[in-house]
């Protein structure tokens, strides 16, 4: 007789939660259209369980879409359209969504900063001072500002391989907004510390904030680079989402700032469903991260890649009240 599977635990009263949906490139084609029926599942689960579960922000952390064509985009938009009105929400330019140098015009299509227009939550994005915004600008480096529980939050999202432009405007939105908890989602931050030269380095060789880029070439700075350039500078960052790595699924790793605050780096990508909740307890500074499948809210006990359940449900602790701010 199989052991009964362990599922999402219910939500305590005094707790919140940030959802964050993992790389959506599964398009696959039905009845002669395109669909994604991992990101539908994603947004239904959300959208069922707003109340239940005080969902009060969802974050994407990139590679909305598989091929940078507009039938992908025309999808991802249908998906997130349902969000709207709904959740505060931002979405991390991945390396898919963009071309190699950078030009992310297919997601500021579909995606634009007159989207958010009505939004009191969105905050603004990065506009190129030296360049048109097809690189960078219109909405591919957002903000977004939110409070729950009498706890203000300022949420990064930042496009992958982010120009030192970018990383120029994101120190002054942190800067301004010091007084907040800080997160950041950025598509590629943890994973292979060296670009693999071999399909068995994405899964074997060292892990940890990498050292190497993917698109926007020269003017692209790396996750380590990111880190060492703005992110470990902000006493309120707490904590930084990622994707980006189908051959890791699950990373967690702290990083001491500048302020000897600490920083979580969590990593989820899964290519087969699981979904990623972060519940936040207030009272006790402290975060559950919970993975699941939106279908059943069975937790996820292990992978290929990760086999333990602890690489999946674990917790970790969260400035939340102000003795704890560094």
């Amino acid at each position: 007789m199989n052991a009964q599977k362990r599922t999402l635990p219910a939500a305590s009263a005094d707790s919140f939660s940030i959802a964050v949906i993992p790389d959506t490139q599964s398009y696959r084609p039905k009845e002669g259209e395109l669909s994604n029926a991992i990101f539908t599942r994603h947004i239904d689960w959300t959208l069922a369980n707003l109340e239940k579960q005080n969902i009060v922000f969802v974050s994407h952390v990139g590679d909305i879409i598989d091929k940078n064509i507009d039938e992908q985009w025309i999808v991802a938009q249908q998906c997130m359209n349902r969000l709207h009105d709904k959740v505060p929400y931002g979405i991390s330019v991945g390396n898919h969504d963009m071309t190699r140098a950078g030009d992310s015009s297919l997601f500021q299509k579909y995606f634009p900063t007159e989207r958010f227009a009505n939004c009191e939550w969105y905050g603004g994005c990065f506009t190129p001072k030296t360049h048109g915004v097809e690189v960078s600008g219109n909405n591919a480096n957002s903000f977004q500002l939110f409070s729950t529980a009498g706890i203000d939050f300022v949420f990064l999202h930042l496009e992958c391989n982010a120009p030192d432009d970018v990383l120029a405007w994101a120190d002054e939105v942190l800067t301004q907004h010091s007084d907040r908890r800080a997160i950041i989602t950025t598509h590629m931050c943890l994973g292979p510390l060296q670009h693999p030269q071999a399909p068995n380095d994405y899964m074997d060789a060292p892990k940890g904030r990498m050292q190497w880029k993917k698109v926007h070439g020269e003017l692209g700075n790396t996750p380590d680079e990111m880190w060492n350039k703005s992110f470990r500078k902000h006493a309120n960052l707490s904590m930084i989402c990622c994707g980006d790595q189908s051959r890791s699924h699950s990373l967690h790793e702290v990083a001491i700032g500048d302020h000897g605050n600490q920083v979580h780096q969590v990593l989820s990508d899964y290519s087969t469903g699981w979904l990623r909740l972060y519940r936040f307890h207030p009272a006790q500074n402290r975060v559950e991260a919970w993975t699941f499948h939106p279908t059943n809210e069975v937790l996820c006990e292990g992978t290929k890649f990760v086999p333990g359940a602890e690489g999946h449900q674990f917790e970790f602790e969260f400035p939340l009240t102000e003795n704890k701010l560094p």
